[in-house]
């Protein structure tokens, strides 16, 4: 309990002291998204010094000639997809936002109102969602992905919307069918069991965290078929 509560303070304090940085750094994008992802390696730095959590990332298994394996032909000459990652903890996002360049996520709107945090949040390209605003919403939101995808960035979706507790399995929404339908992307499922090390809520426990990349599934999977791929290694 006592390394808990020692990596929530500290954590916290990091993020106050980081919050000027940030500030400065809204006078360029380019500038901005440095401080950010530099912002989350220190996030990854004090879950390994204090929290005592590692991590793995687990890439998919390659062909002789070095080629990663994709199913059902499902190859992109330019390798975008839609990366669909499962969703436990903060270790995931800045794993994920430090290791996939030029990566960009779709967040609930109102986090763009957290002073600073929100405003470099926008300022880096994440994609803000008013779940409440229904179809409509989600033709605006599918425009919006596909300019920073034609721009080369890359998108990271939690499709279950909410972070899972170890040995949930949380529905998937549709809205990532609807936006891998309309931009004819594949999908690239990430599993974690990040949850078992830095839950939502309880005691931060020290070991190696995993960030499972899995093979390629195509733009017309199902959901069942998403959600077993996200769990395949999930905790």
């Amino acid at each position: 309990m006592i390394r808990t509560i020692a990596f929530k303070v500290l954590l916290a304090l990091y993020f106050i002291l980081w919050a000027p940085i940030l500030l400065v750094g809204l006078v360029s994008k380019r500038i901005n998204r440095f401080f950010v992802l530099t912002c989350a390696s220190g996030v990854l730095g004090v879950a390994r010094l204090v929290g005592g959590i590692k991590y793995t990332i687990h890439y998919p298994p390659h062909e002789e000639n070095g080629i990663p394996v994709a199913p059902n032909g499902n190859i992109r000459l330019d390798g975008k997809s839609i990366i669909a990652a499962k969703h436990m903890s903060i270790l995931e996002i800045a794993v994920l936002s430090t290791h996939i360049p030029n990566s960009f996520f779709i967040i609930k709107r109102e986090l763009l109102w957290i002073p600073i945090y929100g405003w470099a949040f926008w300022r880096m390209g994440l994609q803000p969602v008013n779940r409440a605003r229904g179809a409509t919403n989600m033709q605006k939101l599918t425009n919006a992905v596909a300019k920073k995808i034609m721009d080369g960035m890359v998108l990271i979706i939690f499709p279950e919307g909410t972070r899972a507790k170890p040995g949930q399995k949380v529905k998937l929404k549709r809205g990532l069918l609807f936006l891998a339908h309309q931009l004819k992307l594949p999908i690239l499922p990430v599993g974690t069991d990040a949850g078992l090390y830095w839950p939502k809520h309880g005691r931060i426990r020290p070991g190696t965290a995993n960030v499972w990349f899995e093979p390629m599934l195509p733009c017309n999977a199902s959901l069942d078929e998403i959600s077993d791929a996200i769990n395949r290694h999930s905790a």
